[in-house]
């Protein structure tokens, strides 16, 4: 039994605090007092305290006594957490998904004689996993992520929900889109290229452009063609598109009878609530990842991972807590069973391509029924 410390009390932060209990010793923080209170009588089983990420040398003295660290925090405040948490020599599994470069922490880790899995989710995190696993036994020259969570209940005007902050869900709606087309990278707005795309059981959704290929952009550099588009219901992406061009989510301060706000303050303010994720309101998370290459026998084949997962009535918890909390559990134990220990920062690109721990992480998650299902194509 390990003595782990979850860092961020949120929907996902508290999900994998709560599988992570039934194996570990767990200790969840969160700045919000409130919050641990309700988490403490949900679940007797789990200590709590109250910190404040910010303060590094309150930070790394809270995170001393333990053998693991998960950092679970909004992504504006995790490059710098995780960066505490690498001089303070502890290992870490992150999935605070901010917007730097995770790899340039390597040499420190790497210095402080620490293991920081990264990005571990469901994606960035499972399509990377899975990228990586195949990249050791193809010769892969497409790859492809269709990935979005979504309301069961489609709403007006916007068909969508968000288990997180609006503003990091607006953040993926105005940060530049990165692919790879003919080996080289490919800049365009986010919400561009918009294709319909059919999902059994859900039926017709909308893809577009969205900058989530994040570290296969260097680690993976070789492969000629890949992206990543988000998934949402047809007719939001629209209605997004109007909010942004008409200057909603600037960070630019206007006056307003003589208060200074920025739009993007305002707005945030009014989706929180249009968007928010009711406790025990259905949803699901759907993925699909493709990839085109050539097998040993010089054959082309296409494999295909395919993921839908629902909100769980039993245990009411969240699809998208579920797929990228148990994700980032799975790397966490994997690491306690002493199955991963390289020294660094990883991606989980570079923990996938040895068999051993995508087949680690693959059982874990159908052992809390979410299924990833394959398939394999020959292609003429």
């Amino acid at each position: 039994m390990a003595n782990i410390i979850v860092l961020g009390g949120g929907m996902v932060g508290s999900a994998i605090a709560v599988d992570l209990s039934k194996q570990h010793q767990v200790t969840i923080t969160d700045l919000r007092k409130q919050r641990l209170e309700v988490l403490s009588r949900q679940h007797s089983a789990l200590e709590t305290s109250v910190l404040d990420v910010t303060h590094a040398d309150e930070l790394k003295k809270a995170i001393s006594p333990f053998d693991l660290v998960v950092c679970a925090v909004p992504g504006f405040l995790g490059f710098k957490t995780l960066r505490s948490i690498i001089e303070a020599g502890k290992d870490v599994v992150d999935i605070s998904f901010f917007p730097e470069d995770p790899l340039s922490l390597d040499t420190l880790a790497k210095e402080k004689n620490v293991t920081a899995i990264v990005d571990c989710g469901v994606a960035p995190g499972m399509d990377n996993l899975i990228l990586g696993r195949y990249n050791e036994v193809l010769k892969i020259n497409s790859f492809e992520c269709l990935v979005g969570g979504l309301p069961k209940v489609r709403k007006w005007p916007f068909f969508y929900k968000a288990p997180f902050s609006p503003v990091d869900v607006i953040e993926e709606y105005t940060r530049p889109a990165r692919f790879v087309e003919n080996g080289e990278i490919v800049v365009k707005e986010a919400l561009t290229d918009r294709t319909l795309e059919y999902f059994d059981r859900v039926g017709t959704l909308e893809s577009f452009n969205s900058d989530g290929l994040r570290t296969l952009l260097s680690t993976m550099s070789h492969i000629p063609f890949m992206i990543e588009k988000t998934l949402r219901y047809p007719g939001h992406a629209e209605a997004i598109l109007m909010l942004r061009e008409s200057g909603f989510f600037s960070n630019k301060k206007v006056e307003v009878d003589g208060q200074s706000i920025t739009p993007l303050d305002f707005t945030s303010s009014i989706l929180f609530n249009e968007w928010k994720l009711g406790e025990e309101e259905e949803e699901l998370t759907l993925m699909r990842v493709t990839m085109k290459g050539m097998d040993a026998n010089e054959e082309k084949v296409e494999v295909a991972y395919h993921l839908y997962d629902a909100f769980d009535q039993q245990t009411k918890t969240s699809s998208m807590a579920r797929t990228t909390g148990y994700t980032a559990t799975a790397a966490a134990n994997l690491f306690l069973d002493g199955k991963f220990e390289e020294k660094g920062v990883f991606p989980p690109e570079r923990v996938g391509k040895h068999e051993a721990c995508f087949d680690y992480i693959i059982r874990y998650l159908e052992a809390r029924g979410v299924h990833y299902q394959k398939t394999v194509k020959t292609l003429s």
